[in-house]
């Protein structure tokens, strides 16, 4: 889907602009307005019109630098410049990655924290991950073929929530499976949203943080004896900070959500991917004959072209002079992860679908950035993309191997001023059979 096709129909005056390099405002006093009604198209527009990958406005009435490209993102996981503390809006906090959560913290703390989140994706954790999710996709297929027709994005993020449940040692029963993907869902997609899509998002979460600081203390009184070592619930509810203190059972609620809503907010990159599958079904073919190779070369296009999360937030740690701006001690600075990932000076061509060009990509770890730039280990890019490229591998190997179906007339349309974004239908499929 090129360019006009994929844009929002969405449009509102720009404002006053500024010229590259100084510290007029751009979009007037203030350009919330402009964001919401832009989405993920803000900051590149900006950045187009007035030649540069780095402005400064007013969001939420804050004066806010926006950056976009390989150079800022370095600029942007340089912590000794910037830090995460504080750069939340609280309305994210509180309904997308909690209060207290590893995204928030630096220095040692951070490391501590992350280093938690690192030791449970090895090679075997990950494998056993996406086995379950292969195991809990193919029990679903039956009752796909007898519904006639679902809605592949709200039946993936049952999948994955069972499988990541499983894997994580969360007891559920099959009854709370839609419930709670539901409220994941709202977590995910409330924090942009304002009224009774926000709110619903805000009363998930607490939902959800009281029933796991409850499960928390469950285990560390040894009343829930079934939290296996080695499970990311022993893991969140015996980890200690460098004070060496547990996290109290909120926190560790927070954490245990760091690891379950990411997970299941890959049944975003899925639906793209089956929308990938359809619109180019060339594809389709070369994946279920070729190995994973071409897989990997699909994966990471759909990550790079498809729009997930808009930006990253980071604050000034002490003030600094970048490209003509000047960044002052508390300041607000947002990365555009979208913009980055669609840089016409970092991309060929870039609102083409062209999975060969992950080829020659040299794994640069700030131009490709979907779920953030910078070292794993260290840094603040998501622990979870290893995750994230192996559950969609497997995704792809279901739906190209393991079922057949047809994708009925519907809206498939993208708006990019819905954050996150989907298309309009959730994208249906229907038919749905095993393999003869």
């Amino acid at each position: 889907m090129r360019g006009a096709d994929r844009r929002s129909h969405y449009r509102c005056p720009e404002g006053l602009t500024a010229k590259a390099g100084t510290m007029t405002l751009t979009g007037g006093l203030d350009s919330t307005l402009a964001f919401a009604w832009q989405g993920y198209e803000f900051v590149s527009r900006r950045c187009e019109r007035q030649g540069t990958d780095v402005f400064q406005t007013r969001l939420l009435l804050e004066p806010t630098v926006c950056l976009r490209g390989a150079d800022a993102a370095r600029i942007f996981y340089d912590d000794a410049r910037l830090e995460r503390r504080g750069a939340m809006p609280l309305r994210v906090q509180k309904t997308l990655v909690g209060v207290g959560g590893v995204q928030g913290l630096d220095g040692q703390v951070h490391r501590a924290r992350k280093q938690m989140f690192m030791g449970l994706m090895s090679p075997q954790g990950i494998s056993a991950l996406t086995r379950l999710t292969a195991e809990c996709w193919q029990a679903q297929i039956p009752a796909w073929e007898r519904a006639g027709h679902v809605v592949l994005y709200e039946e993936v993020g049952q999948v994955l929530y069972r499988a990541v449940s499983t894997w994580a040692g969360v007891p559920f029963t099959e009854r709370q499976v839609k419930g709670r993907t539901d409220d994941l869902h709202a977590m995910i997609d409330g924090p942009a949203a304002v009224g009774p899509r926000h709110w619903r998002s805000r009363r998930a979460r607490r939902r959800a943080e009281i029933s796991l600081a409850r499960l928390v203390e469950a285990v560390r009184t040894g009343e829930h004896v079934a939290a296996r070592d080695g499970s990311a619930l022993t893991a969140v509810a015996t980890h200690r900070d460098p004070d060496g203190h547990l996290l109290d059972s909120r926190t560790a609620a927070v954490e245990l959500l760091n690891l379950l809503r990411p997970t299941v907010a890959v049944d975003r990159f899925i639906t793209f991917a089956a929308l990938a599958l359809h619109q180019h079904p060339q594809w389709r073919t070369r994946l279920r004959d070729g190995d994973d190779h071409d897989a990997e070369l699909f994966v990471q296009e759909v990550r790079r072209f498809y729009p997930f999360f808009p930006v990253a937030a980071a604050r000034v740690r002490s003030a600094f002079d970048w490209r003509g701006v000047h960044f002052p001690a508390g300041g607000r600075v947002l990365l555009d992860l979208y913009g980055t990932n669609h840089h016409p000076r970092l991309w060929e061509d870039p609102e083409t679908f062209r999975p060969e060009r992950f080829a020659t990509w040299d794994g640069g770890a700030y131009d490709f950035i979907p779920q953030g730039g910078g070292n794993h280990h260290s840094g603040h890019r998501c622990p979870g993309e290893w995750i994230t490229i192996a559950v969609m591998k497997t995704a792809l190997a279901m739906l190209t191997r393991h079922m057949r179906y047809d994708v009925p007339a519907q809206d498939l349309r993208i708006s990019h001023r819905r954050m996150p974004t989907l298309p309009a239908s959730g994208l249906v499929i229907s038919s749905v059979q095993h393999p003869s």
